[in-house]
């Protein structure tokens, strides 16, 4: 799968847009045989069980989401939105409900998740309940005034919404929209897709059926997009946004022979930590993995943990990945970034840095001197060891394949770091002590 494809159109459309999609073509295919109850059961399903999952994994906006979505569908019902007309207090909740729902699921999206903290959720619930009571007033003060008279005509399948209403949602599903390009989070793609959801069952309010099943559509995707960032939690690093350990593990379950594997290392990681701070750190392990994301090949890169990264190569040999990997290294050898600000530091972090003279620690490391005499002022460079293994002979399992490429790793590092290593069966391995390379 091309890195654009599962960078930007992966978290784009799933659950959300598959969802939609999927709804769209049972709705007006006319392979969707579910009564209006049943379809009613299905929402109120989705409705509670996502709620009860938001509760329990913390995610308020998710939460609020579908609140949200609870009392706009039931506003429209309670007072008669499907026969709705100007003047009638059908109309001033289809009016109020096409206007604060894209607004509310634009602060919701705004919003910084604090989980069910009290003063976090207090703000937004207190907003919520006032619009709801406005909303209520209102409608009922239309219910009092005295009825128009009223002509025959057809039942409308669809509903003219006033314009600002269609705009206010146009604009709400660009910023959403906008917003999901640049977090890529499920929960920001969950509201851009239920927010479209939303606004077909408006837009079919005429026809009950139709519209239920789009109001149902609407709180299965905000479900669905916790069941989606737990999976993510899961098997996918935060940092780096690669695939992480669990991810390599179940993928190593998949493994057809012949394939290879191969381990990579930043040279010399925690003496970047060491003298330049944490956030230097994961500025080091943001660049490496964007070039790891990118390996030629058909090479799929996951992050183990720390600074250690595995690489899977289905189908594959030693040789025929072999020119990939030292491309890849070449490329993570010519990258660079600039420091930000003041974080670059002279001593190294730690309760006892100020004895680090008594200690004979050398102020500065060779290592990371080296790695910035090249290179201009205020900016860093990191390189990377790499080992890697083919599933031949008796490394046929996973688990070998791995340690060999652990031991190719190993001696990468000891012929001097920055460079791949094949591992081999006729090659003793290195009389050395591993546990202290970086």
């Amino acid at each position: 799968m091309p890195v654009w494809t599962r960078t930007i159109l992966k978290p784009l459309l799933i659950p959300g847009g598959i969802v939609l999609a999927g709804v769209a073509v049972l709705v007006h295919s006319g392979w969707l045989m579910l009564s209006v109850p049943t379809l009613s059961f299905l929402y109120y399903c989705a409705l509670g069980g996502g709620m009860i999952l938001a509760w329990r994994f913390h995610s308020s906006r998710i939460f609020f989401a579908l609140l949200v979505l609870f009392l706009a569908q039931e506003a429209a019902a309670l007072f008669g939105a499907s026969h709705a007309a100007p003047g009638t207090a059908g109309w001033t909740s289809l009016e109020a409900v096409c206007v604060l729902v894209p607004l509310n699921f634009i602060a919701i999206a705004l919003m910084q998740e604090r989980g069910f903290v009290v003063t976090g959720i207090a703000p937004i619930g207190l907003f919520v309940f006032v619009q709801s009571v406005v909303v209520a007033v209102l409608c009922r003060a239309d219910e009092m005034a005295p009825a128009l008279p009223s002509h025959a005509h057809h039942v409308a399948t669809t509903i003219s919404l006033p314009g600002y209403g269609w705009a206010a949602l146009g604009a709400a599903g660009v910023l959403l929209l906008v917003r999901t390009l640049i977090t890529r989070k499920p929960a920001d793609g969950a509201l851009l897709w239920s927010l479209a959801a939303f606004s077909l069952s408006l837009y079919f309010v005429g026809t009950v059926r139709i519209a239920s099943a789009y109001g149902a559509a609407a709180a299965f995707i905000l479900a669905a997009s916790i069941v989606e960032s737990s999976y993510l939690m899961a098997f996918h690093d935060e940092l780096t946004t690669l695939p992480a350990r669990r991810a390599f593990n179940d993928a190593l379950l998949r493994l057809g022979e012949p394939y290879s594997i191969a381990v990579a290392d930043i040279d010399h990681f925690k003496r970047f930590n060491d003298t330049y701070g944490h956030d230097i750190g994961d500025q080091v392990l943001r660049l490496v993995a964007a070039h790891l994301a990118r390996v030629t090949g058909g090479g799929q890169a996951y992050r183990c943990g720390g600074e250690e990264f595995a690489i899977l190569f289905p189908g594959k040999t030693t040789p025929e990945v072999f020119d990939h990997l030292e491309q890849l290294r070449a490329q993570i050898e010519a990258a660079e970034f600039r420091l930000r600000g003041g974080d670059r530091r002279e001593v190294p972090r730690g309760p006892d840095r100020r004895h680090e003279k008594t200690r004979g620690r050398p102020r500065a490391t060779g290592a990371v001197q080296q790695l910035t005499e090249a290179k201009p002022a205020g900016s860093l460079s990191a390189t990377v060891s790499i080992g890697v293994a083919t599933s031949t002979g008796e490394k046929c399992t996973p688990d070998r394949v791995l340690e060999a490429a652990d031991q190719a790793l190993y001696r990468a590092k000891a012929n001097g770091r920055n460079r791949v290593e094949a591992a081999s069966s006729n090659r003793k391995k290195p009389r050395m002590k591993t546990a202290g390379i970086a």
